[in-house]
């Protein structure tokens, strides 16, 4: 018995042994990977911090000799991030500008999105699917193809250099169509069925029925969209001359201070001014980030 026993004991040692050193080896692949991660924005945190006059020199890419928020006081100057007090009112602003159209754009789309993947899912009409496959093939169209013909119909609405005219383009969205759509197919058959017996309507099936087991599925749809559009430069660069004009052009004035070498200290303040919102959105909605992928896919 002992003789049996002895080298089943040895092989449970190694087993537990091997998981043992597997979790150390992915762990520590994970700290790795979290500090290459991090680099760049603590790099960019600390350049940030140097006065402007204090150029960074070789070996000296780090800490400079003090502390300062001066650069963000003259990216703010150079490039009106936030509302100004001037002649007795408020001067627009980019946060202003991109709040309003990011907004707007979400805004729309939870509406529209919902409304049409519960049509693909709810109702049965003849062509269905391949009116849902013609739907994805607009995710494979470049987004330079269409902007001639989005401008031109900007341009007729006499929406030009408008918030809304960068918003209006992406009221319907194929890529939100799909995420709830698999979405809704989750949703047991059990429980719609039971609120057709119970006479619910069409908009109250998608309130009660649909739309609460894909909360996950939305946020993570408006986490992409938000940054999306946070981010988006070529458009708002092709439909705005001044008023409208967001946060991505005014990183772009920066690249005018070339002539006198890379400002990297007012560069990173201004970088760090666009993408902080997005940082922290980020990290309170991972989770539901996160969710929403594991559970999508074509069906």
């Amino acid at each position: 018995m002992s003789a049996i026993s002895l080298p089943q004991a040895k092989a449970t040692r190694v087993t537990i042994t091997r998981a043992r050193v597997s979790k150390w080896l992915v762990n520590l692949l994970t700290i790795v990977l979290c500090i290459l991660w991090a680099m760049p924005i603590v790099w960019a945190i600390i350049v940030s911090l140097r006065p402007p006059d204090d150029p960074l020199g070789r070996g000296d890419v780090w800490f400079g000799e003090t502390i300062s928020v001066e650069s963000y006081e003259i990216a703010n100057e150079l490039a009106p991030f936030f509302p100004r007090w001037q002649d007795g009112r408020l001067t627009p602003s980019y946060y202003q500008n991109t709040l309003q159209y990011v907004l707007t754009t979400l805004g729309v789309q939870l509406i529209t999105i919902p409304l049409a993947a519960f049509a693909f899912v709810h109702f049965d009409f003849p062509g269905r699917k391949f009116l849902f496959y013609l739907i994805l093939t607009q995710m494979m169209i470049p987004t330079a193809i269409l902007l001639v013909p989005n401008f031109v119909t900007i341009r007729e609405l006499g929406l030009y250099d408008t918030t809304l005219a960068i918003a209006v383009p992406y009221f319907g969205s194929a890529y939100g169509t799909f995420l709830l759509r698999q979405a809704f197919l989750e949703v047991p058959r059990d429980l719609v069925e039971a609120g057709q017996i119970d006479g619910a309507r069409w908009y109250q099936l998608l309130w009660h029925v649909y739309l609460p087991p894909s909360r996950a599925t939305l946020v993570a749809f408006g986490l992409v969209s938000v940054s999306f559009h946070w981010n988006s430069l070529l458009w708002p660069l092709v439909v705005t001359s001044d008023n409208a004009r967001p946060l991505t052009m005014g990183l772009l004035r920066f690249t005018q201070l070339t002539d006198i070498g890379a400002q990297w200290s007012l560069i990173m303040a201004a970088t760090l001014i666009i993408v902080t919102p997005l940082l922290l959105i980020f990290l309170i909605f991972q989770r539901q980030f996160i969710q929403s992928f594991m559970h999508s896919g074509l069906k």
